[in-house]
């Protein structure tokens, strides 16, 4: 089942089940004195339901901004590479091409072991790409420099693959970094409840529309939680950050 027809069956059926409740309690709850506390019970609608939209508007904002920034990320790390590549270019014939051999096996290593893993949540990313900077850096550091432009080329190639060591870290922490706590959400969760329920303790408009503003209200806190949740891991879910950069990353060094 895809993400939007899984969503929707989320929000239908919190909405069904937030109308049946709405419906019980209208035909088998205790209707006297409910239009009298209709002030009431809506200032306490109204703080319930405004921190519980505080909460969500915060997570919500905080995970499209992680989501972006893994995105920037990785076309950060995948350029830094490249630029690391052709600063290495000048450092001799031997040094150029060990070091875009290994780069090559680096994006490699990315896109078809690192990525599937980051994609399944998985944080036991194995040690490979670090190893592969590692000789990375050994090569670019045996090459001769015999000159000032040579001494440059060989400090910018350094620094780009250092950019790559940060990137990559950056990369690999955005996959657990983003996950919502257990506390947050319970939060969540129970605030939803909260707020989707406190309608019912209106009273004078009729079923029909009562039915209506409860499955309504009950469908988009629905809705905003599955957002929530597909946000969590930017490579997998409803992101699914691809890992184009670093296919044009190897496109430019073969």
């Amino acid at each position: 089942m895809g993400i939007y027809l899984t969503g929707i069956a989320w929000v239908v059926g919190a909405a069904a089940l937030a109308g049946l409740v709405g419906y019980l309690v209208r035909r088998f709850g205790w209707d006297e004195g409910r239009p009298d506390n209709n002030d009431a019970a809506g200032q306490v609608f109204t703080i319930v339901g405004g921190l519980h939209a505080v909460l969500v508007a915060f997570i919500l904002i905080s995970l499209f901004d992680s989501a972006s920034a893994a995105r920037e990320g990785s076309y950060h790390e995948a350029d830094s590479l490249v630029a690391a590549v052709w600063a290495a270019d000048s450092l001799g014939t031997e040094v150029k091409d060990e070091v875009r051999k290994l780069s090559a096996e680096y994006i490699t290593t990315v896109e078809q072991k690192e990525w599937p893993l980051m994609a399944g949540g998985q944080t036991a990313i194995p040690d490979t790409g670090w190893t592969q900077l590692d000789r990375l850096r050994k090569a670019v550091d045996k090459a001769s420099t015999d000159d000032d432009w040579l001494r440059e080329r060989k400090t910018e190639a350094n620094t780009q693959l250092w950019q790559v060591y940060e990137a990559r870290q950056d990369r690999l922490n955005a996959v657990v970094g983003g996950r919502v706590g257990g506390v947050v959400w319970f939060a969540l969760i129970l605030g939803s409840l909260i707020s989707a329920l406190l309608p019912n303790l209106f009273g004078g408009t009729r079923l029909a529309a009562h039915l209506v503003i409860v499955s309504t209200l009950a469908g988009t806190v629905t809705l905003l939680l599955f957002a929530i949740y597909q946000l969590q891991n930017p490579f997998g879910g409803g992101v699914r950050i691809p890992p184009d950069a670093f296919t044009a990353a190897l496109a430019r060094i073969s």
